[in-house]
């Protein structure tokens, strides 16, 4: 069991190997933040099994490396070639950061339409630190969290995308994060502020990929503000090492007739956990999540989410599919929350995963917080393996056993990818899958 002392000893040890290194440049408003964060780091207690968000996730490997920041070098060793055989592009405007440092000869954010500004945090900090300012730490909650008080402490690098009133942008972005090194156990912690204005539309991909199998800890965060009649489509690819420990932060604020769709895919990493928190400002808002996850040995898999519906005549949707084989496990905890004025609100949730071994585990928890008494809600949940008649059905037209669940379980997940509108994207999330089910002996 993790003691507080034990974690407190450890977030001294990561802090002090980042010295002064997170940023150029602090204005007034960054060092109230930074004192509001390390004061959360001094007090929060420790994570550990007794507390219930972290009742089947444990932080105890992390928690045994002392963690080595990045330094500027690593991105500059990588060339265009290396990059793109380790992540082909995908037609969009590219940002790509190497070991959570910002690399301008690898990225391509030129000929964005007027009313755009997409920039690395590090530049609009010494550019414009009041627009930063206006937005950071906004809807991310620094106070009550460990991890995303860490981050907001650390944090040197990430991405700013702001979107004026009305620009709808056609062409893609994405956020390439390459991890890993052979020198050294690295930790990175990216910070990203994402906000669009009334009306405003975007597509934004998130890719997390490793240069190799080494060891290191990405620590996440995404501040997403969506304004009145604004529109998102997320995606998040996350394929890193199997030994890399992996924490995605997301926190959402929508307001009136805004949409958010994000669709999350988790392939990789020892320990990897995404919790993602939304919250909606004002009536109409409507936000639609769903994810693909798979684990094998010696990985274990977590989403955590809590939509909370805290004004009337929103709707939200979450649907999370997971493939589980070998000694792999895999966590779902999701939570709709409706407070007593969130009339006619409208959420629902399942969580459906397929367990390919004997040995394999899945901990599900869908939760419904209701106070309201006009609403339209629902959740589920099933945890099962291979239906036998279905197999046998597919062997009796002539395919062999190990194929026909293969055919199975990509109709199980073809519902979930099936939903990404942007064809590379979609292809090679396709891919992914075969090659992971191409590994397991399904027969």
């Amino acid at each position: 069991m993790i003691t507080a002392e034990q974690q407190r000893e450890w977030l001294q040890q990561q802090l002090a190997q980042s010295g002064d290194r997170p940023v150029v440049h602090r204005p007034a408003w960054l060092e109230q933040v930074h004192s509001q964060a390390n004061g959360a780091l001094e007090r929060l207690p420790a994570l550990n099994r007794r507390q219930e968000a972290w009742r089947y996730t444990s932080v105890e490997g992390l928690l045994q490396h002392n963690f080595q920041p990045a330094n500027t070098a690593d991105a500059l060793r990588w060339s265009a070639a290396e990059v793109e055989r380790l992540a082909p592009a995908l037609e969009a405007c590219r940002l790509v950061f190497v070991n959570g440092v910002y690399s301008t000869q690898l990225s391509d954010i030129d000929a964005l339409p007027p009313g755009v500004r997409l920039s690395n945090l590090r530049d609009v900090l010494t550019s414009d630190p009041q627009l930063l300012g206006n937005w950071f730490g906004r809807t991310a909650n620094h106070t009550e969290h460990v991890f995303t008080a860490l981050n907001t402490v650390l944090a040197n690098d990430g991405v700013f995308l702001h979107l004026d009133e009305g620009v709808v942008l056609d062409r893609p972005i994405e956020i390439l994060y390459v991890n890993g090194s052979d020198d050294a156990v690295l930790m990175m912690q990216p910070r990203n502020l994402i906000v669009l204005q009334k009306g405003a539309s975007a597509t934004l991909v998130e890719r997390f990929v490793s240069s190799g199998e080494s060891v290191y800890f990405h620590n996440n965060l995404s501040e997403i503000s969506i304004a009145e009649g604004a529109s998102l489509n997320h995606y998040r690819v996350q394929d890193e090492s199997r030994e890399a420990y992996h924490l995605s932060s997301l926190y959402l604020s929508q307001r009136g007739d805004s949409r958010y769709q994000g669709i999350n895919l988790a392939f990789g990493g020892a320990w990897a956990r995404t919790a993602f928190t939304s919250d909606f400002q004002q009536p109409g808002a409507d936000c639609q999540l769903s994810g693909l996850y798979t684990a094998g040995d010696r990985q274990i898999t977590d989403f955590h989410l809590k939509v909370r519906h805290g004004v009337p005549g929103c709707a939200s949707s979450e649907r999370f599919k997971g493939i589980v084989y070998g000694r792999g496990r895999a966590v779902f905890d999701g939570q709709i929350l409706v407070d007593k004025d969130a009339q006619q609100s409208d959420a629902h949730l399942t969580n459906d995963n397929l367990m390919l071994s004997r040995n394999a585990e899945i901990d599900t928890k869908p939760q419904l917080e209701i106070y309201a008494d006009d609403v339209k809600c629902s959740h589920g949940t099933t945890v099962g393996q291979l239906d036998p008649q279905q197999v046998f059905y597919l062997r009796s037209r002539g395919i062999d056993e190990a194929s026909a669940c293969k055919l199975l379980c990509l109709g199980f997940a073809g519902q979930i990818i099936d939903g990404i509108d942007l064809p590379p994207l979609h292809a090679l999330a396709s891919r992914r899958l075969q090659q992971t089910l191409d590994s397991v002996a399904l027969a």
